[in-house]
């Protein structure tokens, strides 16, 4: 039966870092969650494929019909959300589907798929080691590097309701650590 992999963690932990180290890892036969969106595509995304692409009327409607399991309006009308039958259709594929989602949504997601699903929060060393971070990408302001601690402190205080916390104080050692997770979690 295929399962459903949750990450969440605040900007900066190495989430994205980690999750790129195991998409390719076949035995875990991982597929990206399709999200909808109501914000227009970037460069080449494709409808479908990055994203499902849709007004924030039909976003609405689907809202109004439950066809969601998790959803964020993050501006005005500025979803993004977790349709239910996208989920099922990779699952019935047999794809293990992996989710990179807000607090808000990884909660929502392990409520929804329980026993099915693991939640992985990447937990920096420390907020002192979150702005060294942040500040040497040196793609933010400092305003916006202001903004996403005082979020990622918020963030913080959701790690317990996380099945496992992931210390990211070694690069190589927490995709390790998820590695070996996510493979007990699968039974491979």
């Amino acid at each position: 039966m295929s399962k459903v992999i949750i990450f969440c963690a605040p900007s900066g932990s190495g989430k994205s870092t980690i999750i790129n180290s195991l998409m390719p890892r076949e035995e875990l036969n991982l597929s990206f969650s399709v999200s909808a969106t109501t914000r227009p595509p970037r460069g080449q995304e494709r409808d479908g494929v990055e994203y499902l692409f849709m007004s924030p009327e039909q976003f609405r409607e689907h809202i109004a019909d439950d066809d969601f399991i998790e959803f964020e309006e993050v501006y005005t009308d500025r979803f993004y959300g977790t349709l239910k039958q996208q989920v099922e259709k990779q699952l019935a594929a047999g794809q293990n589907v992996i989710f990179d989602v807000d607090v808000h949504g990884g909660v929502r997601l392990k409520e929804y798929f329980g026993d099915r699903a693991l939640s992985l929060f990447i937990q920096p060393p420390s907020i002192d080691e979150l702005r060294r971070r942040l500040e040497g990408r040196a793609t933010d302001a400092p305003e916006v590097i202001e903004q996403r601690l005082d979020r990622a402190a918020y963030e913080l205080s959701f790690a317990p309701r996380f099945d496992r916390i992931v210390i990211n104080d070694n690069l190589e050692k927490a995709k390790a650590e998820a590695y070996e997770l996510i493979s007990a979690f699968l039974n491979i």
